[in-house]
């Protein structure tokens, strides 16, 4: 670390985190919803709920979107931390939330399920630039609301994309920046056609060569709407996918060669028939996903109101690999005869195949008169998903044809629940929460890494809480909140895991005022099997997990906005946590030994943020954006080899807008620079057990995945 701790304290005195819990209001009543909104009331909450939640608008968003994905534009959230492959937040990218990874946050798009069915992560990079298309997202931490999709066990994200438009508009966009990174994109909206009718889109490109070695990215997405609104009725039609091509990055480096070479990638290395080291220059994950959605929404009384969308997915795509004298037998060939000898292993170039389908309803209908707010909605969603494996090159090829597959496996899930949930105003002050959820999950695969599975399982989530308004300006809340997980597909790979079960303890206070908000929590989240990340990769670069009996995270959460006169403001937050396996056993050398309570991987004790705005006109404004990320372990063993330091990054962000009069109405130029101090910093990696080498003396093995030093983004919009 660069900086003395003093300093860090210092800085986050000064300026700790983001976005309060609503947008500038000067009482706990907040901002009336917009129509768009509707799509996701269901499973959004306010202040009058006792959940855990920020809020990020379009215009939180637009300062920094330069081209980079969501979670890293998320990364100044409380309890945040964000990492990326690639190095510089374009390309494959990782959010954990309370130390739970991507698997353990439900995301939802309009109300619909995003998160994959199967690996129940997260990957925004089949829909690149996704923010230029969203028009407000809700983090809620820890189980949050009854909502669709796998259950939430450290966050739930909905995201709303973008609203319709009273005007026409037209916007262009574009970013460079650095290791050659382009971003493009066009949007439009037709405005309101005869007052009820409007079409709007967006198209994008993005490339960027990444910090680390060819983990470069070739990107596309679109989006197109088409929406239709009365006084009672709102109809939105909408289809938007992406293409990503992206050289792979997820080996990560050794201790070693991260001081010697930190940008080096292993990915596609292989030594040539004249002993030559070289890179297969396809490497690369190939993946392309369209989404359609269909949804209205019907005002059909002063008291009642229904929510109902259809969606499907498509999902298809590789990724290709070089490998090195492979066995035959895993591709199903027969040895032959090579200049009299035999041959049973051969330098080859395979794909791996996901060929997906996800479609479904979810649905709701709402009740609000007087003391009574209630909820009642649901979803029923299937998921149908090959993996298959080809062959398209071999140096000996044996018995095969071009092709042919050397695995074909299937699987299906099937995902229904139904949830009620009521808000009542007992008194002026005292207002009561509840909300039970009933889910059953339908799994079947057939595999070698899964074996043959045919599971159901079948939850109950019940939630409870009470909040107390002081005054406009004082909030409290009190809430305890059931959810119940089914495993993912690599955790079978372990062999026989169980379910997991969170209780979620929330207690919370909220102030606002016209120039000062301020949230803060305290949280006990205590597991039953939770399967906590072990810190190893499977053969494709996903964690693995495993069952831990007890474990629990306990935490304090402050985060504030508060305006210093017209021109400054300072929006800080800061996570304190315990994070902790109860009792924990690792197996070592064939003798299972007891470690005790040990430290939950990848779950650091302390994660703070700022940000310092500045305006000193209306046309101007300048934001340091400031993170530290404590110490934190690549396994539940607490061993000192496994530890990753903590860092602390700082960005710089300027904006500047032109008004014109004319066929162009502003010009907007944007301007960020990541990681101004330079710090070389490590935000994820791995860790595995080796005894291979030195058969009975077990030693762990580490990758780590280093992020890029002082990097810039410029961009400029013109809007018509």
């Amino acid at each position: 670390m660069k900086l003395s701790i003093f300093t860090i304290a210092a800085s986050l005195a000064l300026s700790m985190g983001v976005c309060a819990q609503e947008q500038e209001t000067d009482s706990l009543e907040g901002k009336k919803v917009v129509l768009d909104e509707v799509f996701v009331s269901a499973i959004r909450v306010t202040k009058q709920s006792p959940v855990t939640f920020s809020n990020l608008t379009k215009e939180d968003i637009k300062p920094r979107n330069l081209g980079q994905d969501i979670p890293v534009l998320m990364n100044f959230l409380p309890s945040v931390v964000t990492t990326t492959d690639a190095g510089a937040g374009v390309g494959y990218t990782g959010i954990r939330v309370r130390g739970s990874d991507a698997t353990r946050v439900n995301v939802t798009i309009n109300g619909i399920p995003y998160n994959d069915a199967e690996s129940q992560g997260t990957f925004w990079v089949n829909m690149p630039d996704f923010a230029s298309s969203t028009e407000s997202l809700q983090l809620q931490r820890g189980v949050g609301t009854s909502t669709n999709g796998a259950g939430a066990f450290g966050a739930s994200l909905n995201v709303l994309t973008d609203g319709f438009s009273q005007d026409a508009y037209g916007q262009i966009s574009t970013s460079i920046g650095s290791y050659s990174t382009l971003r493009n994109n066009l949007k439009f909206s037709t405005g309101l056609l005869n007052d009820h009718v409007e079409i709007s889109g967006r198209l994008s490109k993005i490339k960027s060569d990444g910090y680390i070695d060819r983990a470069r990215s070739d990107l596309d997405s679109y989006f197109l709407q088409g929406a239709y609104k009365d006084d009672n009725t709102l109809i939105k039609a909408i289809i938007f996918g992406g293409h990503e091509v992206t050289y792979q990055a997820w080996y990560g480096i050794d201790a070693q060669t991260l001081k010697d070479d930190r940008t080096f990638n292993p990915s596609g290395i292989y030594t040539d028939l004249d002993g030559n080291t070289q890179f297969h220059n396809n490497e690369v994950d190939n993946y392309k996903q369209d989404h359609a959605q269909l949804l209205w929404n019907e005002q059909i009384s002063d008291f009642w109101s229904t929510n109902i969308a259809l969606h499907y997915t498509r999902g298809r795509g590789f990724f290709e690999q070089y490998k090195e004298a492979d066995d035959f037998s895993t591709y199903g060939f027969e040895p032959i005869i090579v200049d009299g000898s035999e041959v049973n292993t051969t330098d080859l170039i395979r794909r791996r195949w996901l060929d997906n389908d996800f479609y479904g309803t979810v649905f709701s209908v709402n009740y609000k008169k007087d003391k009574l707010d209630l909820i009642i909605g649901g979803g029923l969603n299937k998921y149908e998903g090959d993996h298959f494996g080809e062959v398209i090159w071999a140096r000996y090829a044996s018995n095969s044809s071009y092709r042919d597959r050397y695995y074909d496996d299937s699987s299906s899930k099937t995902d229904f629940n139904l949830y009620t949930k009521a808000n009542y105003q007992l008194t002026d002050q005292w207002s009561l929460y509840g909300d039970l959820q009933y889910r059953t999950v339908g799994y079947k695969a057939n595999g070698d890494e899964t074996g043959l599975v045919d599971d159901t399982f079948n939850f109950f989530n019940p939630k409870a809480g009470v909040t107390f308004d002081l005054n406009a300006n004082n909030n409290f809340y009190l809430s305890y909140a059931v959810a119940n997980r089914e495993p993912n597909r690599n955790d079978y790979e372990s062999g026989n895991p169980k379910p997991e079960k969170l209780n979620d303890f929330e207690l919370g206070w909220r102030y606002v005022s016209a120039n000062v908000q301020v949230n803060t929590n305290l949280y006990y989240m205590k597991y039953k099997d939770q399967l906590v990340v072990t810190g190893e990769l499977n053969d494709v670069g996903a964690p693995l997990r495993e069952n831990v009996g007890d474990s629990y995270r306990f935490g304090l959460e402050i985060d504030a906005n508060i305006k210093l006169g017209d021109k400054f403001s300072v929006r800080p937050n800061i996570a304190i946590s315990d994070n902790k396996n109860k009792d924990f056993f690792i197996d070592r050398d064939d003798e299972l030994q007891g470690l005790g309570d040990t430290n939950i991987a990848f779950s650091p004790g302390l994660v703070a943020g700022n940000i310092i705005s500045y305006m000193p006109c209306d046309a101007m404004s300048l934001s340091l954006y400031s993170k530290f990320v404590g110490e934190q372990y690549l396994s539940n063993t607490d061993t000192e080899a496994s530890k990753l330091d903590a860092y602390f990054t700082n960005d710089f962000n300027i904006t500047y807008e032109i008004k014109m009069n004319n066929v162009v109405k502003s010009i907007v130029f944007s301007g960020l620079v990541n990681n101004i101090l330079n710090e070389k910093y490590v935000s994820n990696g791995y860790t595995y057990l080796d005894s291979w080498s030195t058969p009975g003396n077990t030693f762990e093995v580490q990758g780590y995945y280093p992020q890029a030093g002082t990097n810039f983004l410029l961009g400029a919009t013109v809007n018509f």
